[in-house]
């Protein structure tokens, strides 16, 4: 694998680390600026509709821009937001903090996810962009842990101050090692990049990536209260579940990555079915002991993270080269749409039915993936033929 992959990576990781380290600070933002705990929960909806806005905006808007180029400009704006976070006197401002940061994600994740297909041989495109996703795993893994840990002992608000520095590492990665002359087709017209918004495969695709991801976020969005009030863990405890998360997600990415090489279909069948059945086991094992639940929470990580790599390809191989950059930047905005309902769904049954009301509609949630990936099977069995 390129080296160039491993800065696609670290890129990658910074992004991860923004997106998903206010799921560990959810307690100390909302005593702090006295909103709820669902209240806070939107600040993950933000970023994620933040995220649906900006990808296909920026990428068709950027579209002409050397991708080098592009996707360090996109980490200067990451840079930025995170330093206004960190600075955010009320929810407002922290709101529109994370909604500027958000605006970059879809682009460099699409982009990046287009430039490490080009970067291999095709037998090798899944685990290619499983290693560049691998930044965002890591962030589970490393990042948001660490920057848990920093919110609990030093305020939130140094861990976004962190995070920012994370970011001007890996701009620095990121020029150093990103060639300056990426091998970029000429771009189709507007019109002909845009013609792939008919295509019905693409459509059942990304709704596969918003119900199916989307169940991992109804859960993990709620994680810690889960942890820190049914399980009763401290906060020593939370913080390494939420480590164990971020290892299993690591094994997961790679594990769908070479999954999807031997068939992105079946692959799909294999690790949302897994999700199903995982998340339907929440709802004993947040109650049993804090060993069951640490177990519970890292293999969580595993299914969820395996998804990514087989959801990311079949998206791409249902529009063809043509459309590829818009249709992979899509697909990560769906990931975050996914992310929004699931954070929406899981606010909404605490509300009315308490906590662990929110192992059943994270368990829906994903089984509707399932039923859109058999969809798509039945409406192009060639091409689930030629992928599975």
């Amino acid at each position: 694998m390129p080296v160039s992959l491993l800065a696609l990576a670290a890129g990658a990781f910074g992004i991860g680390t923004t997106e998903f380290i206010i799921m560990g600070l959810l307690t100390q933002v909302s005593q702090d600026l006295g909103i709820s705990i669902p209240t806070a929960g939107t600040l993950i909806s933000g970023y994620a509709f933040g995220v649906a806005i900006g990808a296909p905006v920026l990428t068709l808007a950027t579209r002409h821009w050397p991708r080098k180029w592009l996707l360090l400009g996109l980490m200067l704006i990451f840079i930025a937001g995170n330093i206004a976070a960190a600075m955010a006197p009320s929810y407002g401002w922290l709101m529109g903090a994370r909604m500027l940061t958000s605006l970059t994600h879809g682009t460099f994740f699409g982009v990046g996810a287009v430039v490490a297909t080009g970067l291999v041989a095709k037998d090798k495109q899944a685990s290619a962009i499983a290693l560049m996703f691998s930044g965002l795993t890591l962030a589970t893994l490393l990042g948001v842990p660490a920057g848990t840990w920093i919110g609990q002992h030093f305020g939130w608000r140094m861990a976004f101050a962190t995070v920012a520095v994370i970011g001007v590492v890996a701009l620095g990665i990121l020029a150093a090692f990103v060639p300056s002359k990426l091998q970029q087709a000429a771009p189709a017209a507007l019109r002909d990049e845009l013609s792939i918004l008919a295509s019905t495969p693409l459509w059942l695709g990304l709704g596969m990536t918003v119900f199916g991801f989307g169940g991992v976020f109804a859960l993990y969005t709620y994680v810690e209260p889960l942890l820190s009030q049914i399980t009763q863990l401290g906060n020593t405890g939370v913080a390494l579940s939420l480590l164990l998360f971020g290892a299993g997600s690591a094994v997961g990415n790679i594990a769908g990555g070479k999954l999807a090489d031997r068939g992105v279909v079946r692959a799909l069948w294999i690790t949302l079915g897994a999700l199903v059945l995982v998340l339907l086991a929440g709802r004993w094992a947040f109650g049993i002991s804090a060993a069951v639940a640490m177990a519970y929470v890292t293999v969580l990580g595993v299914v969820a993270f395996a998804t990514v790599a087989p959801m990311q390809m079949r998206v791409m191989q249902g529009v063809g080269s043509q459309g590829a950059t818009l249709a992979s930047s899509l697909n990560i905005a769906a990931f975050n749409l996914g992310n929004a309902l699931g954070a929406w769904v899981g606010g909404s049954l605490i509300a009315g039915a308490g906590l662990l009301s929110i192992i059943w509609g994270a368990a829906a949630l994903s089984a509707i993936g399932l039923v859109l990936v058999a969809m798509g099977q039945r409406r192009s069995p060639a091409a689930a033929l030629q992928t599975a």
